[in-house]
């Protein structure tokens, strides 16, 4: 039988591992779902994302079979999906066993090991410092020792203990210990991967709005960056990195929330090494250009894509009378009159525009926190109006945008009259909206309503014209004049 020859590969330093270091990117992160305080505090794996990680390492391996160690993993690390390929000789060395070893040394376990050895501790005592060596029975609370004569000492937990060797079994960074048969000895180049939690991206735009010919006609400067949160336990120096697009499906362990996870998607090919975008199974790949650093426990924004320039927008005001919590829909006619009855009085603002090449845009747009500021004239600063999320948006698909409420504009929403006849199961209601505008200008405004009460209804009088935007919804555009009002009527009939 051949002799068992070893070979250990020592933890390489962060700048010793930027030759062959790529990172793929996957994320569950909700667009504004990570918070600040998570840049800095909080466990790694809370982090809602996950990476692909690949290390290229030459080794130099003996005939037959080798022992190899492997420091340089991430803390976060998964160790069912560590693989190791040989790319020299991929025939002839196979991996016969693999570990991950995880008994990290910390203070507990040191003492641990030590529990029925002899230690010496050292305790203040005033202004002397008294040594007392014996076998340690217990560190519960403290240190109990037996000393020499029999008797039993009890130490305080903050005395100094020193211990003769570092005890076999403990190690200082998560390892990763093959069994490796070669074929052949001499130099390999090596590949190994693996998949680690604590990392995540997401998109975060920068809009810059300024008015436009009318009222609600506006334009936009559009400005996209990707956002990355590295808490994995391990830097990645000088990598090749990838961002993944689309609904990856990964099974959960019991205990958590099933289904795909959405990985953020990108972007459009920039001059100076940015994205590169292509179609890669049913999802997309985008691939930065150029190589990039991702300390550990740090968070890197690089550029999505360059600043679209003057993108044509709408501005839009939406009433939407139902107060809070009267907005959902019965599996049976809902013929109480007071309810829904109670009214909100704010009317929102939106933003929309058309993600289409015409408008200087036209690329795929990752779901992300879209922040709009306008610039102030009386000295030249742009200030900070709203935000919202988007989800992932293709090209030529419309984005809108919710920014808040309109301080000037306020709507009114009552009920006037409610009619129902059981034996015929019919039942009417008239509604009505009034809005006024406390502006110098006239404005445009949209009144949604939901016909919450029955799928079967027909609005039987109005005093606007209306457009069905679904089975129970309807909007009215209203134009309201300067310093004025708008009184909209309507009466629907049920029937079931």
């Amino acid at each position: 039988m051949r002799p068992y020859m070893t070979f250990c590969l020592l933890a390489f330093p962060l700048a010793a591992s930027a030759a062959g270091d790529a990172l793929t990117i996957y994320s569950s992160a909700q667009p504004g779902a990570i918070r600040p305080e998570q840049y800095r505090d909080g466990r790694g794996g809370a982090v809602p994302g996950y990476a692909v990680v690949r290390h290229l390492r030459g080794l130099t391996l003996e005939p037959g079979r080798n022992t190899v160690r492997f420091s340089d993993v991430a803390a976060l690390i998964d160790p069912t999906t560590v693989s190791f390929e040989s790319l020299t000789d991929p025939r002839g060395t196979r991996v016969l066993e693999q570990n991950f070893q995880f008994d990290l040394v910390n203070t507990q376990k040191l003492l641990e090991k030590y529990i029925d050895r002899t230690i010496s501790v050292d305790q203040v005592r005033g202004s002397t410092v008294e040594t007392f060596r014996g076998t340690l029975l217990s560190t519960a609370g403290g240190y109990v020792l037996r000393r020499e004569d029999g008797s039993v000492q009890l130490l305080s937990s903050s005395a100094g203990v020193h211990l003769p060797e570092l005890p076999g079994g403990l190690i200082t960074r998560p390892t990763l210990v093959w069994d490796i048969v070669a074929a052949h000895g001499g130099k390999q180049k090596t590949r190994v991967s693996y998949q680690t939690g604590g990392i995540t991206w997401w998109a975060d735009y920068n809009l810059a709005y300024s008015e436009g010919a009318n009222a609600n006609a506006c334009k936009l400067d559009v400005g996209a960056w990707v956002s990355i949160l590295n808490r994995s336990g391990a830097g990645y120096d000088e990598a090749k990195l990838k961002l993944v697009a689309g609904d990856v499906q990964r099974a959960q362990p019991p205990g958590y929330a099933s289904g795909n996870y959405p990985a953020a998607r990108a972007v459009l090919e920039s001059k100076v090494a940015g994205f590169a975008e292509k179609a890669f199974f049913e999802y997309h790949l985008y691939t930065l250009g150029r190589p990039t650093t991702l300390p550990d426990r740090s968070t890197k924004q690089i550029e999505l894509f360059p600043v679209a320039r003057g993108v044509p927008c709408e501005k839009t005001l939406v009433y939407y009378g139902l107060a809070s919590g009267w907005r959902g829909f019965g599996p049976n006619p809902i013929t109480d009159r007071n309810y829904g009855v109670q009214s909100n009085k704010k009317v929102d603002v939106y933003l929309s525009f058309m993600n289409s090449k015409r408008n200087n845009m036209g690329m795929p747009l990752p779901a992300g926190r879209v922040r709009v500021s306008k610039l102030d004239d009386a000295d030249g600063t742009l200030e900070f109006i709203g935000e919202d999320s988007i989800d992932h948006t293709p090209k030529d698909e419309r984005v809108l945008i919710k920014l808040g409420s309109a301080f000037d504009v306020v709507g009114e929403r009552k009920q006037l009259a409610f009619h129902i006849d059981t034996s015929r199961r019919t039942m009417s209601e008239q509604i009505e909206v009034r809005l006024r505008n406390h502006k110098d200008q006239p404005v445009a405004v949209e009144v949604k309503e939901n016909l919450y009460r029955w799928v079967n209804w027909a609005i039987s009088e109005k005093t606007h014209a209306y457009r069905k935007e679904d089975a129970r919804t309807v909007v009215f555009p209203l134009h309201v004049p300067a310093n004025g009002e708008q009184v909209l009527r309507y009466t629907v009939d049920y029937s079931w």
